[in-house]
């Protein structure tokens, strides 16, 4: 007599949970036509007027609400930068995806991220490329990463605690480099550990206390070309130097 509520519980619960899978689905499509009109607006900064379909894809199933703070996750889909702990942000969407889009993701690639954060970038970064290297300078912040990348199996995210702007020399030369805080001049240590034609996608502060997302790209001789591609905020790349 009491297989039928057992059953019933069973239904109830297992409707429930497919309702907010469904809810969670319908919020990540919405953020992706968020991010596809945002590409459109911003296209006569970037020379994008859309994003490479891998790049979309990755953004659609990386699960957004498990990267951010508690009582920021009904907002986790949003086009929107939000707050995370230690007083840093989990960037907005568009320059997540922006950002990875200008790096030319290949399947062989090994990727450093400079300022790890919620771990979301390298989340994203991670199921389109063999290797990222990502590193953090807050302790906290490293740990919680790590602990959520590890909990959803981003297995190829490898993280450490460090100063950013030195880079990972160990793995060098990489195939791409993203930085997610906004440094004070291009890190010469970053350049340095560039394949020949790989790319280093870095925000940099210029007068007023704006910024820039910029492009740099290593030529076979060791020099770089350099291409601004949008105005952007991003908290700033700290260290001893």
């Amino acid at each position: 007599m009491w297989k039928k509520p057992l059953i019933s519980g069973l239904l109830c619960l297992s409707t429930a949970l497919a309702c907010a899978q469904d809810r969670q689905q319908e919020m990540r499509d919405d953020m992706l036509d968020a991010i596809r009109e945002s590409v459109i607006r911003t296209a006569s900064y970037t020379g994008k007027s859309e994003l490479s379909r891998k790049v979309m894809e990755q953004m659609g199933t990386v699960p957004r609400h498990e990267f951010v703070i508690p009582e920021q996750q009904s907002r986790a889909y949003l086009n929107t930068a939000l707050p995370i702990t230690h007083g840093q942000t989990i960037s907005q969407p568009l320059i997540v995806a922006l950002m990875t889009d200008f790096l030319d993701p290949e399947p062989g690639d090994v990727m450093l991220e400079v300022g790890t954060g919620s771990g979301y970038q390298a989340a994203v970064l991670s199921g389109l490329v063999e290797q990222v290297y990502s590193i953090e300078i807050i302790p906290g912040l490293t740990e919680q990463a790590t602990a959520v990348l590890k909990r959803l199996g981003y297995d190829n995210v490898t993280t450490k605690t460090g100063d950013g702007y030195l880079g990972w020399p160990e793995h060098a030369p990489f195939d791409g480099i993203i930085v997610t805080a906004a440094a004070e001049e291009i890190p010469p240590p970053l350049v340095e550990q560039l394949k020949p034609g790989a790319k280093l996608v870095i925000p940099v502060e210029v007068r007023f206390a704006a910024q820039e997302l910029l492009v740099i790209e290593k030529q076979a001789d060791g020099s770089t070309t350099q291409k601004s591609v949008l105005p952007v905020r991003f908290v700033p790349l700290t260290g001893d130097r």
